[in-house]
């Protein structure tokens, strides 16, 4: 049988005529930027989040970047990363001058708790990752980022449907920046991103930063650039999500099966709270010593897997540096991400869970 680790060609015929609908209508109304469509996607996002402000943009990156340029980080400024994410978390920090202090993770991947320890008289900000959908301890970051008079952006990349005490990933920072990239489980068909926020000045800021610097048209008060999001995106994000909840559960109901069918085996470590409310199943990530040649094995069954991430980022050329960083590089070296996604059939994951149970016997 074989098994990929996400193939999107595999969208059910219903969906696929719902998201040829979208694109007809939008063909005969002929707006492909801006437009109703963008709006009503605004709109259904801070409803689902309960957030104040749920401004759409280009991608995921754009997100960040947007955010760090709407708090004026920039030259001479420091912002905390973890060393094991994606490397865009890294990425845009440099993007506007500043410089990314980075931080261990603990042994699932996310901002150590003692991160404040890397606090300078030029830390600026901090920027937790909800990593493979797991959500940080948010209220006691918030508590410490306040004492400290720090900004907090939320890289919610992976996260978007994940909550804790009912509060949504990406609502509890000044910032929080989310990915519709085609993977993630509330994914385009193409690229898009989005940025919440509480504040109004941070929502004008954020607004005119990615148009050009204006409200209105031809009203140019800072210099910005062209972020704003592909109506046809917006018009198929509007299509998934009306999916969504029911995607949910299929994730959840395919991370119980590998949970119940993987627990036991003592050479492998399962993730940490997958099936609760702060996890959103994007993905499920195993941690073992033989990972290589597990995934190898795997990959002989004609069963997918994927690796993240390979490299922590203080490894990186663009920003080598030093420091104990141990938790994440154990996590590089050992982290294998089984497949799970909306497109798959029970059969398949029962057949990833006898294949692994069979490599360790």
């Amino acid at each position: 049988m074989n098994i990929p680790f996400l193939d999107l060609k595999r969208m059910d015929s219903e969906l696929k005529k719902a998201l040829k609908s979208k694109f007809e209508v939008m063909m005969e109304k002929g707006i492909f930027s801006g437009g109703e469509e963008v709006q009503a996607f605004e709109s259904q996002i801070s409803a689902y989040l309960n957030s104040r402000f749920s401004i759409s943009c280009a991608n995921g990156t754009d997100a960040l970047e947007l955010a760090l340029r709407a708090l004026d980080i920039s030259s001479g400024d420091e912002v905390i990363v973890p060393a094991m994410t994606w490397v865009s978390t890294a990425e845009v920090v440099v993007m506007v001058g500043a410089k990314p202090v980075f931080w261990d993770t603990d042994a699932h991947g996310l901002l150590a708790s003692d991160w404040e320890k890397a606090v300078t008289t030029k830390t600026k900000a901090v920027i937790p990752v909800h990593l493979y959908g797991k959500m940080v301890a948010m209220e006691i970051l918030m508590q410490k980022a306040r004492k400290l008079n720090l900004y907090v952006i939320e890289d919610g990349a992976q996260s978007f449907g994940a909550f804790r005490n009912g509060k949504a990933a990406g609502t509890f920072g000044d910032v929080g920046c989310l990915s519709f990239y085609p993977t993630k489980n509330l994914g385009a068909m193409g690229e898009a991103g989005m940025c919440l926020t509480y504040s109004g000045e941070l929502n004008d800021r954020i607004q005119m930063l990615l148009n050009h610097g204006q409200l209105v048209r031809d009203e140019h008060e800072l210099v910005g650039r062209n972020s704003r999001i592909d109506s046809l995106q917006a018009g198929f994000l509007n299509v998934f999500l009306e999916r969504f909840n029911s995607f949910q559960t299929l994730r959840k109901r395919f991370a119980k099966m590998y949970i119940e069918g993987l627990t036991g085996i003592e050479e492998l470590q399962l993730p940490s709270g997958i099936l609760e409310e702060d996890h959103n199943a994007h993905l499920f990530v195993i941690q073992t010593a033989r990972r290589d040649e597990l995934k190898r094995f795997l990959l002989e069954k004609e069963i997918g897997t994927s690796i993240h991430y390979p490299h922590i980022l203080p490894d990186m050329k663009p920003f080598r540096c030093g420091g104990d960083f141990q938790n994440a590089r154990n996590l590089s070296q050992r982290g294998l991400s089984l497949p799970v996604n909306p497109w798959m059939i029970d059969l398949e994951i029962e057949s990833v869970v006898k294949t692994i149970q069979e490599f360790f016997a």
